[in-house]
């Protein structure tokens, strides 16, 4: 056993290569994958709700759009896919993860616009017209709330943020911080145990 978390920013663990396949919207993806990154052997169930349920961005849109904790990519790929004129920045801190991000959005043919950036790399002026993320709970409420409070004010005025979180992992109180920290917020969905959340200004 190693240390290993999928927020482990050098993973130890042998990758062991393979790949992950799911359909959304219509289009089927084939991405890879490794041991060492978060839900590796399948699109992690949290993930598989929120771009069922949320609203994915129109096909005309520019972006740019974030997925923080991008994983092995597959937010990432849905979003660069739907709306092939935007730009996606893809966070992680994990190396493996990032790497295989980068590679997944190669195969999908969309290299050229995404940028794959460990967290302290995103330049400090950027906003973003729209935030995905299925967060990293694991990593502590009082992490995640660090989290959510260094991304989430890079929110452009009009923009919209997309959160899930398993209501027994705290769905229901992430809700309520975030109203109490400002932000406007609306259970858009729940299915399968999770809530899905719109976030605006």
């Amino acid at each position: 056993m190693t240390g290993d978390h999928y927020f482990t920013a050098e993973p130890a663990t042998p990758a062991q290569p393979r790949e992950v396949e799911f359909s959304v919207a219509g289009r089927d993806y084939t991405l890879a994958s490794a041991a060492g990154v978060f839900s590796a052997a399948r699109l992690d169930p949290g993930t598989a709700v929120l771009l069922r349920k949320a609203d994915l961005p129109a096909r005309d849109a520019t972006g740019p759009f974030l997925d923080i904790g991008c994983g092995f990519g597959p937010i990432t790929c849905v979003l660069a896919s739907s709306a092939p004129a935007a730009t996606v920045w893809a966070v992680d801190v994990n190396q493996r993860a990032r790497d295989l991000t980068a590679a997944n959005a190669a195969s999908v043919g969309a290299a050229d616009r995404v940028q794959v950036a460990a967290p302290d790399d995103v330049p400090a002026d950027l906003t973003f017209a729209e935030i995905w993320s299925n967060p990293p709970i694991h990593i502590g409420k009082a992490e995640l709330h660090e989290l959510l409070r260094r991304w989430l004010p890079r929110l452009a005025p009009a923009g919209v943020a997309w959160l899930v979180v398993a209501r027994h992992l705290g769905g229901d109180s992430l809700h309520r911080w975030l109203v109490e920290q400002g932000w406007h917020v609306e259970r858009h969905a729940s299915q399968k145990g999770y809530r899905v959340l719109r976030v605006t200004r």
